[in-house]
């Protein structure tokens, strides 16, 4: 079995790791049990891009129990927990390619070794496998029934290769399930954003001005978490109505010129690039905390605020000091990558249970039925979604109730009214 992680040694660690997020984690753990009785996953190859983190273990875990033989490497360099990879290879017997703090030439090799076991189904978040496959190895295309997508910007990037007509092989987009984007981008992104910040710097967010930009499902989640714990909050947008319910919710909204003057802690979760700029950092206050919640490392502009800086030092945990040459200083949390992995260790397993729960019964369904799925980007059939909020629903000990016959007939008739 092909691997590369840092040290086999830390296994022991890792295993309780990933036992602990598998106690939080009900509904995968459910699917896991089904999938070990009937194997719906035998004769596929699963190639993972994804953060190896305890939560994705526990998925590599259910796919394994499924049948299928799985790869996984990681989407982002700082988000990975050695330990976590150790085990995944010691215990579990999961090639996996993966490395905390990784170089970017580490990081592509990485993916070119998952490849390397030709998937036939991918699972990705960032899009990096699925346009690597295209731009690069585009003989594995012919092999491969279906992938996933599991966040915002990797879909942004997939439909934008759909409309190009790019696009090879037919993908679910994971992230728009309302139980992913709902929860997962909310509570889970919201939750793990502020940890990040917390364990970074130990800060009191309580009467600061905290700067988030971007008002979609993450940015909504990081601004109610900030304003919970007592922080005045500025919210950045470009979107007319995202703006609006921003202000409806009790939130300043203002263009980040304006917000760079008076804000002391800069969140970015937009998915775009270069939100926070030059021009932004010459006007803000001496020791501005800035930290990207984004999936890539380019919403804050880092090589102008190096450039800018007479000095860098590692002053905490993932904590880096600009000190510019006015005197003033400018930190930066997890060098502009996810704070909440680089700072902290994610969502928390409970949230995550939603969005691999989702994973694997898309898996599922794409090796079913891939022989009807069009080349495009589709959404997470509704019967999933459904089945996986009902599953999280029974394991939180709460029940629905249910419509009855005369309810049922009014809800589908129109001949009753007033």
């Amino acid at each position: 079995m092909a691997y590369d992680v840092a040290d086999l040694s830390l296994a022991p660690e890792g295993k309780l790791r990933i036992e602990w997020a598998d106690r939080q984690m009900a509904v995968v753990r459910s699917i896991r049990e089904r999938f070990e009785a009937e194997k719906p996953l035998t004769g596929q190859r699963i190639g993972a891009c994804l953060h190896v983190t305890s939560e994705t273990a526990n998925l590599c875990r259910t796919l394994a129990a499924g049948g299928a033989e799985v790869s996984l490497c990681a989407s982002n360099p700082l988000s990975t927990q050695d330990a976590v990879a150790a085990s995944l290879v010691e215990d579990f017997g999961i090639s996996v390619f993966s490395i905390h703090g990784e170089d970017r030439d580490t990081y592509y090799s990485h993916i070119a070794a998952t490849l390397d076991a030709q998937p036939t189904i991918t699972i990705d978040d960032g899009c990096d496998v699925i346009s690597t496959i295209h731009s690069e190895r585009p003989e594995l295309i012919g092999n491969l029934l279906g992938g996933m997508e599991e966040t915002t910007t990797g879909v942004i990037r997939l439909r934008a290769m759909a409309e190009d007509g790019a696009l090879k092989y037919p993908v679910i987009a994971v992230n728009d399930a309302n139980t992913k984007c709902l929860f997962d981008n909310f509570y889970g992104t919201g939750q793990s954003t502020i940890d990040g910040i917390l364990r970074a710097t130990n800060i009191l967010l309580a009467g600061k001005n905290v700067v988030v930009c971007g008002y979609g499902q993450c940015g909504k989640g990081v601004a109610a978490r900030a304003q919970g714990l007592g922080a005045r909050v500025i919210v950045v947008e470009v979107d007319p109505l995202q703006g609006l319910r921003a202000a409806m919710d009790g939130h300043q909204v203002m263009p980040i010129a304006k917000a760079a003057e008076v804000g002391e802690v800069f969140i970015t979760v937009t998915g775009d690039r270069s939100v926070i700029r030059k021009e932004h950092f010459e006007v803000m206050r001496d020791g501005a905390i800035l930290c990207n919640s984004g999936h890539f490392d380019v919403e804050i502009d880092l090589v102008s605020l190096a450039e800018m800086a007479a000095e860098k030092k590692r002053v905490r945990h993932e904590t880096d000091a600009y000190s510019l040459v006015d005197g003033r200083t400018i930190f930066l949390l997890g060098e502009g990558r996810l704070v909440n992995l680089a700072s902290a260790e994610g969502h928390p397993a409970s949230v995550m249970d939603m969005s691999f729960a989702n994973q694997s019964l898309c898996t599922e369904y794409v090796a079913k039925n891939h022989e009807s799925l069009t080349v495009t980007v589709h959404r997470v059939p509704e019967e999933i979604d459904a089945q996986v909020a009902l599953l999280k629903l029974q394991a939180m000990g709460i029940e629905l109730d249910t419509l009855t016959p005369e309810q049922e007939e009014y809800l589908s008739s129109w001949h009753m009214g007033t």
